[in-house]
């Protein structure tokens, strides 16, 4: 179906998701497809980032959050993770000025303290850049991880209670979910992960409770705007009951 029509389909069909997430999954599969190095996919998945972005705007997504750079992939061979940061810092010199005339607000998200200072200045100028924007919030994670953003949320929250600050009786979900690294904004409504892989990979655990899950069997470099909308699509014919029965 073409662009034009699905657009069309989301716009009859219902509420959008105001928050999209993505774990964008498969560059390393679709380079290896093509014997390619890895860092090539990685390459290749920069141009699904700028077109999903622009599917996001043109759509009236309000969030977008994109899963980049995992604590986990500190593990990989060190020429794929320099690889990868240099592409960040890449990425963050080219598109900073459109991300900016778009009116995309950039958010980076994780322990961004294991950065290189290169890669951390850049990140700062971008994120600084584009704070006043408004017509998209794009949350970038990097060096990021579900299970480690709980414990550091406990960890805050243990240590107010051992100093008096906060009463551990009156702890509830509303609480710690202001201790996370999302608290200023709403849950993911919407979750995406490409390449046709079932897992969450310690993504969001805590926000992404109740998204919808959407499985995309297409590999990242390969994904555009249109199987974003496809996702959307799908999300539009779906009810949400959050654990509730219709009456």
């Amino acid at each position: 179906m073409p662009v034009h029509e699905l657009l069309t389909r989301i716009g009859d069909d219902g509420e959008l998701p105001r928050h999209v997430a993505i774990i964008m999954d498969g560059n390393g599969r679709w380079a290896r497809a093509r014997r390619l190095p890895r860092p090539v996919g990685h390459r290749a998945g920069m141009t699904s980032v700028r077109d999903v972005v622009e599917g996001a705007i043109e759509v009236g997504v309000e969030i977008l959050s994109l899963f980049a750079f995992s604590q986990e992939n500190w593990r990989r061979p060190a020429a794929e993770v320099s690889a990868l940061m240099a592409l960040l810092e890449e990425f963050i010199e080219r598109e900073s000025a459109e991300l900016d005339e778009k009116g995309v607000q950039v958010r980076v998200i994780g322990e961004l303290e294991r950065l290189s200072a290169p890669v951390a200045a850049a990140v700062d100028r971008l994120v600084a850049l584009t704070e006043s924007n408004r017509r998209l919030t794009l949350n970038l994670f990097i060096s990021y991880g579900g299970r480690a953003e709980l414990v550091r949320a406990a960890r805050s929250l243990a240590m107010d209670a051992a100093a008096g600050r906060l009463d551990a009786e009156k702890i509830d979900e509303e609480t710690l979910q202001s201790r996370l690294l999302t608290a200023d904004m709403p849950d993911p409504d919407l979750l995406v992960r490409t390449s046709g892989e079932l897992r969450i990979s310690n993504f969001m655990l805590w926000q992404v409770a109740y998204a919808e899950l959407f499985i995309s069997p297409v590999l990242w470099p390969d994904f555009r705007r249109r199987h974003l909308y496809e996702a959307i699509l799908a999300f539009q014919s779906r009810e949400r009951r959050f654990g509730r029965v219709t009456a």
